[in-house]
C-alpha cells in the first residue's frame, strides 16, 4: 500500500504545473480538484504531535472545494505570494516586464506556491481572508509568516486575533518549527528561525506594498526564488519516500 501511495504521488505531483489550468472559475484554490489532490497526497503523513493526519477531498453546499480531516476543522487551500499585478487600482502596471509579470503569475500557481488553512469563519475573518484585507499585510506569505511566528511565542502581531481562533489548528504542529518543517517552509526563514523578509521589515510600520520598480523587481526575484526552493523540497521529499 505504501508504495502505491509513493507512486501515485509521483504521477500527480508536478511541481511546475499551473492549476490555472485546472480552474474553471479562475481560481484554483475555490475548484482545483488537481491541486486538492495535491495537498491530500503531501499533507497525509505524521504530524509533530505524532498523530497521522488524513485528508479527505469535498465539495461545500456552494461548490467548492474543501479538505476534510480527522484532527481538527475543515481546511482550504490559499495561494501564498501574492503577485499584486491588476489590484491596488494598477499602481504596479509597467512595473515588471511582461515576461517577469508571467513567470511570477505562473510560479505562485505551482504547489510550491499553496498552502492549506482552516477554510470557515470564526469569530470574524478566516486567516485566508484576514491576511488579505489587511493594509498591514497586503496578503504577503512573509509577513503572515510573521504573524504565526509569534503567535507560537504567544506575542502580538497584525493577526494575532485571527491566528488565536484557530489555535485548535496551530497546535496540531505542536510549534513554529513543526509548522514549518511539516509545510516544507525552511527556506522562508533563517537558521534562527527569523523570517527571510521579501521586502525591507521595520515591524510592521513600513507599507507592505512595493514602493519603487526596484523593491517590485526584487521581491519578484525573492518570491520566485522561494517557491522554487519550496518545490524542490516538495519533490525530494517525495523521492526519498520512494
Amino acid at each position: 500500500m505504501t508504495n502505491e501511495i509513493e507512486n501515485l504521488k509521483m504521477e500527480i505531483i508536478d511541481i511546475d504545473f499551473d492549476f490555472r489550468q485546472d480552474s474553471k472559475c479562475g481560481d484554483p484554490d475555490t475548484d482545483s480538484l488537481k491541486l486538492y489532490e495535491t495537498h491530500k497526497l503531501l499533507w497525509s503523513k505524521e504530524l509533530p504531535n505524532g498523530k497521522k493526519f488524513t485528508l479527505e477531498i469535498k465539495d461545500d453546499s456552494y461548490g467548492r472545494l474543501l479538505i476534510k480531516n480527522n484532527l481538527t476543522m475543515n481546511l482550504s487551500s490559499d495561494r501564498m505570494c501574492p503577485h499584486f499585478d491588476g489590484k491596488y487600482s494598477n499602481k504596479f502596471e509597467g512595473w515588471l516586464s511582461d515576461s517577469e509579470r508571467e513567470e511570477l503569475k505562473h510560479k505562485v500557481r505551482t504547489i510550491g506556491g499553496h498552502i492549506i488553512f482552516p477554510a470557515h469563519k470564526k469569530n470574524g475573518f478566516t486567516i485566508n481572508q484576514a491576511r488579505g484585507i489587511s493594509k498591514i499585510i497586503c496578503d504577503r506569505f512573509d509577513l503572515t509568516l510573521e504573524c504565526i511566528r509569534r503567535f507560537y511565542q504567544n506575542e502580538e502581531s497584525p493577526l494575532f486575533k485571527t491566528l488565536i481562533n484557530y489555535k485548535e489548528f496551530f497546535d496540531i504542529f505542536v510549534d513554529f518549527k513543526g509548522y514549518v518543517d511539516f509545510f516544507y517552509l525552511q527556506d522562508f526563514i533563517d537558521q534562527n528561525e527569523r523570517i527571510e523578509f521579501s521586502l525591507p521589515f521595520d515591524n510592521f510600520n513600513r507599507p507592505p506594498l512595493p514602493q519603487t520598480i526596484s523593491e517590485y523587481k526584487k521581491y519578484n526575484e525573492n518570491t520566485i526564488d522561494l517557491v522554487d526552493k519550496r518545490n524542490k523540497r516538495i519533490l525530494k521529499s517525495i523521492t526519498s519516500e520512494r
